[in-house]
C-alpha cells in the first residue's frame, strides 16, 4: 500500500524522493504515533513535502489515494444523518425574492441572537427559524437577500453578510505550470533594472569593438551587473467566492514568484482589516499585525490586491462588518491605510469584468481605489503594470 502511495504522489508532481520514502517507514515502525488516518497524514507530510508551497498539492493527492482505498471497501457504510438535513430547495421567482424584506445590520444581529435563545429544534423550509431551504434569514440551502449563513455549504446566491462557521482556506500553489507566458510578459513591464553594484557583468558589445580599435587584443570591457530593484508587496484573497477563481490567481501568482525577486505575500478574505497572514492553514494562530506590516515596508514598494471585492458592503463599510471576527474599525478605513502608505497601488480582480456593475461592493472598492481595478486578463495587466510604474 505504501509502494503505491509513493508513486501516487510522484504522479501528482510532488518532488518525493526514495530516502524519505525510507524515512516514513523508519518512523511507521517505530510506533511513535498512534494508528490513525489523521496521524498518518502528518507524518507521512513531515517526511514527504519540504517545501509548504507544495502541502496543497499534498493535501489533494493524500485526500484522492485515500478516497480510492475508500472505494474498495465494502459498501456497507451507513449514510451520516447530516446527508438527510437539507432535503429540499425552493425554487422562488424573481418577484418572490424581491418581496423578502431586509433587516438592516443591527436588526439583524438582534434578531439572530434572539433566536438561538428561543429556538429548541430544527426548522426547514420556513421564513423565521434558523434552519435549510427556506427564506429565513439564518441557516442554508435557501435564499434571503441580506442573511447569515450558518453551518452549511453556500447555495450559490452570495447574499449572506456574516457566515456563522469554522471555515478552512488554502494557500494558492505558486508552483503552477503556466500554459501560456501572457501573464509573465504583462508583469515583466513592470520590472525597472538599475546600474547598481561591483562590475562584474562582461558588456559584449563594447568588447567587441573595443578589441577591433585595439588591433585584435583582447580588450574586455566591464559594467555594472544589472540587478531587479521592483518591490512587490501582493495581497491575496482567498476562500469564498474566490474558489471560482483559483487556477487563474494561481496562474498569475505563479507568474509573479518567477517576475519580481522581491516578493512579499499575505492572504486576507474578503476584504483587509486588522491582521494578515502568510499560510492559511496556520491563519489563526499566526497572524501579523497590519500596523506592522505598514512599517515594515516603506513607499519603495508596489501594492497589488488580487481579490473579486465581491462581498456583502458591510464588509467594506460598518464596523464589526467582516463575515469572520468582529472587527472594531471599517474595511475602508484599513484599505485607506494601505492606499496612503503605498500611494502606488493597483487591484487586480478575477471577476469577469461584466459582472462589475451588478456588484455594490465591487463599485465601492473600485471608488476607494480611485479607479485603479482591473482586470485579470493580459490587457488589464498591461493597464495595472503603468499605473504602477509611475
Amino acid at each position: 500500500m505504501l509502494t503505491d502511495f509513493f508513486y501516487h504522489l510522484r504522479a501528482h508532481k510532488l518532488p518525493v524522493s526514495v530516502q524519505e520514502y525510507l524515512t516514513l517507514l523508519e518512523t511507521l515502525r517505530a510506533g511513535v504515533m498512534p494508528p490513525t488516518l489523521d496521524d498518518f497524514y502528518h507524518v507521512a507530510r513531515m517526511a514527504l513535502v519540504k517545501d509548504e508551497t507544495l502541502f496543497d498539492r499534498y493535501d489533494q493527492a493524500f485526500g484522492a489515494f485515500y478516497r480510492q482505498l475508500e472505494a474498495a471497501l465494502p459498501a456497507d457504510k451507513e449514510i451520516p444523518l447530516d446527508w438527510f438535513l437539507k432535503d429540499f430547495q425552493r425554487q422562488l421567482t424573481p418577484e418572490e425574492k424581491a418581496a423578502i424584506q431586509k433587516h438592516g445590520w443591527d436588526k439583524l444581529m438582534e434578531l439572530f441572537k434572539k433566536r438561538l435563545e428561543e429556538q429548541q429544534e430544527r426548522h426547514a423550509g420556513g421564513n423565521k427559524w434558523i434552519g435549510t431551504g427556506g427564506t429565513s434569514a439564518f441557516g442554508h440551502g435557501g435564499y434571503h437577500p441580506e442573511g447569515i449563513r450558518v453551518g452549511g455549504p453556500s447555495a450559490g446566491h452570495r447574499t449572506a453578510v456574516k457566515v456563522w462557521e469554522k471555515r478552512e482556506f488554502r494557500d494558492y500553489d505558486d508552483q503552477q505550470e503556466l500554459g501560456t507566458r501572457n501573464f509573465k510578459m504583462a508583469l515583466r513591464r513592470l520590472r525597472r533594472f538599475a546600474r547598481e553594484g561591483a562590475e562584474l557583468e562582461l558588456d559584449l558589445d563594447d568588447t567587441i569593438r573595443s578589441t577591433a580599435r585595439n588591433a585584435g587584443f583582447l580588450d574586455l570591457q566591464m559594467v555594472p551587473e544589472r540587478h531587479n530593484t521592483v518591490k512587490v508587496l501582493m495581497l491575496l484573497d482567498v476562500g469564498g467566492s474566490m474558489d471560482d477563481h483559483i487556477s487563474r490567481v494561481e496562474e498569475l501568482f505563479s507568474a509573479a514568484r518567477s517576475e519580481f525577486r522581491h516578493l512579499e505575500v499575505f492572504y486576507f478574505h474578503n476584504c483587509p482589516y486588522e491582521s494578515l497572514w502568510r499560510n492559511n492553514q496556520r491563519r489563526r494562530a499566526e497572524r501579523f499585525d497590519t500596523w506592522d506590516i505598514l512599517r515594515t515596508y516603506n513607499d519603495d514598494w508596489r501594492l497589488i490586491i488580487v481579490g473579486d471585492a465581491t462581498m456583502s458592503p458591510y464588509e467594506i463599510l460598518h464596523p464589526n462588518g467582516s463575515v469572520e471576527h468582529h472587527n472594531t474599525e471599517t474595511g475602508a478605513a484599513w484599505l485607506q491605510r494601505l492606499l496612503d502608505n503605498w500611494p502606488r497601488a493597483a487591484w487586480l480582480n478575477p471577476e469577469p469584468e461584466g459582472y462589475w456593475p451588478y456588484r455594490q461592493s465591487i463599485a465601492i472598492i473600485k471608488n476607494i481605489m480611485q479607479d485603479r481595478m482591473y482586470s485579470v486578463t493580459v490587457s488589464g495587466l498591461e493597464q495595472a503594470m503603468r499605473q504602477l510604474s509611475k
